[in-house]
């Protein structure tokens, strides 16, 4: 079962250095954010990077990328570092540090990029956006295409953990004041951002 760690925290650091910089980046700014303002601020968020679905700050290329890394309070960053700490290590050891990296970022990117379109266009009311979920939903988008398509990467326990994710991730994300889409966009990213990856790297481990 690949989502069970049984790494301690030196061997934790040593085999997922992307995941555990992700883990203290998240922490980091949410620490600092609370000393100045609150992570449930609206002005306070919107100061640090938060997206916004009307201008001037949804034209801010910078905050697709810094909202990854901010929490609309406690409760909202212990859920997602959760699934960080524990899901999500089995790709960037499948994949490689980097390769994580670019995967990890560029789904949260699309993520946030059809979040801020979908609210912008279907409602009148403005939506702040946080959080590092699109991101994840990108890992588990890529676990997703090795679970299908690379069977011989993943045991069937995990295959069938990762189902069990999938599907009660899609009913969660239809709760209040969830980001669905920012769910969907970051799993469709990190599903073809592997497939890439895999056909351009094709003489790697991947």
């Amino acid at each position: 079962m690949i989502f069970v760690r049984y790494e301690n925290w030196k061997s934790y650091l040593r085999f997922y250095p992307a995941t555990s910089l992700l883990l203290l980046a998240n922490f980091v700014l949410f620490l600092i954010v609370s000393f100045d303002g609150g992570s449930t601020n609206v002005e306070t968020m919107l100061r640090y990077g938060a997206l916004y679905s009307l201008d001037p700050y949804k034209s801010d290329g910078w905050r697709y990328f810094a909202s990854m890394f901010l929490h609309n309070g406690f409760e909202h960053l212990f859920f997602n570092s959760f699934a960080l700490l524990v899901l999500t290590p089995p790709l960037e050891r499948i994949m490689g540090s980097f390769r994580y990296l670019v995967l990890y970022l560029g789904s949260g990117l699309l993520g946030n990029v059809l979040s801020v379109s979908y609210y912008a266009q279907s409602s009148s009311i403005p939506h702040w956006l946080v959080g590092a979920s699109g991101a994840i939903y990108g890992v588990y988008g890529g676990l997703l295409y090795i679970a299908m398509l690379q069977r011989d990467k993943m045991d069937e326990a995990s295959r069938k953990m990762l189902y069990t994710l999938l599907i009660m991730g899609a009913v969660f994300s239809f709760l209040p004041s969830i980001g669905w889409m920012a769910h969907l966009g970051g799993a469709i990213g990190g599903f073809f951002i592997y497939g890439l990856m895999v056909r351009l790297f094709k003489s790697s481990r991947m």
